[in-house]
């Protein structure tokens, strides 16, 4: 197996692959890859029909596969001697629970499976977060109603590069806010804005989609998205004055009306194991939750 650093360049050909493989994992959304791409090392390997990931983690190697079905046995055979000349034994993240039980019959004395709750992602249907109809989401439509009432002039304008400056101030804001809250999140958050930026410099050859909501000629909100599959958009960012009483909350819905009819899902990604983030998350009652397993292999 052969991998190189990851690069803008290998956008094309990787979602040649991921784009139809049905993965809706928020970590096969390639500007989430190329964003995140100093941080874990990212390294690519394409063959025929599937893309390899390798990532470091904590100095051992770790991989993720996206392909339409199971990683086959031949594969998995490649990845475990990869693995092996690195002294390590296979990790695989990000499996979904067939996957996982797939590798457990395929090696059933020496696999080691490890659910991740908090990182499982929250799939959405797009209609329902635009039209926030129903019952269960009576809620989220009443906070929306009331933010209208209170910004009857408000603006949702798509977001382009000439916004760009309007949303590092509002990141600003919300990441001074996340800091007091919760000091041990600041490298995390620092990472996340170094992710931003990047995103930001690529924005038109990564194919991004944003949106964001003004009042009083103030941006208030802004958010941007990725695609996973062709009929799923991951929800990289959603950014929010705190401030201004159901800015994130507008956001989200008026994102999710302004989508083509196309986008089918959204992944709002996982709740990283934060108390509220779950609980708001599983407030908009998500289709899907889809799970995310690490596993250890010792196959060969």
């Amino acid at each position: 197996m052969t991998f190189h650093r990851l690069t803008i360049d290998d956008r094309e050909a990787f979602q040649a692959v991921s784009l139809d493989a049905g993965r809706r994992n928020c970590n096969f959304s390639f500007a989430n890859l190329i964003g995140w791409q100093f941080w874990f090392d990212t390294e690519l390997c394409l063959l025929p029909g599937a893309a390899v990931l390798r990532f470091n983690l904590d100095g051992h190697r770790a991989y993720m596969v996206c392909c339409g079905g199971n990683p086959s046995e031949a594969l998995l055979g490649a990845l475990c001697d990869d693995a092996a000349s690195a002294g390590d034994s296979l990790c695989l993240m990000g499996l979904e629970d067939g996957q996982a039980e797939e590798l457990r019959r395929l090696c059933p004395d020496s696999v080691r499976v490890e659910p991740r709750r908090n990182q499982y992602d929250y799939i959405y249907r797009r209609a329902d977060l635009a039209s926030l109809a129903g019952g269960k989401l009576k809620g989220k439509r009443n906070h929306v109603n009331k933010f209208r009432l209170d910004n009857p002039h408000f603006e949702y304008r798509p977001l382009d590069p000439t916004m760009f400056d309007e949303c590092r101030r509002l990141e600003a804001l919300w990441r001074d806010a996340r800091e007091h809250e919760n000091p041990d999140y600041g490298d995390t958050i620092v990472a996340e804005q170094r992710v931003m930026e990047t995103v930001f410099a690529n924005w038109e050859r990564l194919g991004m989609v944003g949106g964001s909501v003004y009042t009083a000629g103030r941006m208030v909100a802004f958010t941007y998205g990725s695609p996973v599959t062709r009929d799923t958009l991951d929800v990289c960012v959603e950014k929010a004055d705190r401030s201004v009483d159901g800015a994130f909350s507008i956001i989200n819905q008026q994102f999710a009306a302004h989508l083509p009819e196309s986008v089918v899902y959204l992944n709002r990604e996982e709740d990283m194991g934060l108390e509220g983030l779950r609980k708001a998350k599983l407030s908009y009652h998500p289709e899907l939750l889809l799970t995310y397993n690490v596993v250890e292999c010792w196959c060969r």
